[in-house]
């Protein structure tokens, strides 16, 4: 499967998202800054969110961090969710956090959204810029 690779960082000091230009890392494979159309960020000063590849039901593209409002098309109903990598927990994909424990998903809830082609998701925003939409103040 082939798919493009793509990046964006959230600048905490700028509250800025910004799309990166370069990335520099150091001889241990570890992330030292990035450079950007807004400037060069520090490794400490940014968060880097990574293109899951999929795009929403307007085709704008879906990265980590995004939150989605999933809707049935069966009745309407929505929840809203948040897009995470979860590498941590040995499950290397991208899914969805924070899903009602109403709405039940017998493997992949974000692979299984697209594949069946019953739901469909909409960017309302990220957890950086847009929080509040899933009660975080980040």
């Amino acid at each position: 499967m082939k798919r493009e690779i793509k990046f964006r960082v959230w600048s905490k000091s700028q509250r800025h998202m910004d799309v990166p230009t370069s990335i520099t890392i150091d001889d241990s494979g570890h992330v030292e800054g990035v450079r950007g159309y807004g400037g060069e960020y520090p490794y400490n000063d940014i968060e880097i969110m990574q293109f899951t590849g999929l795009h929403d039901k307007n085709g704008r593209e879906i990265y980590e961090s995004d939150i989605l409002r999933v809707t049935t098309g069966e009745d309407g109903e929505s929840y809203v969710a948040t897009v995470k990598w979860f590498d941590d927990e040995d499950y290397p994909a991208f899914d969805l956090e924070g899903i009602p424990a109403a709405w039940n998903y017998d493997a992949n809830a974000l692979a299984t959204i697209f594949q069946s082609g019953v739901e469909t998701c909409e960017v309302i925003g990220n957890i950086y810029e847009y929080g509040g939409l899933i009660g975080d103040t980040q």
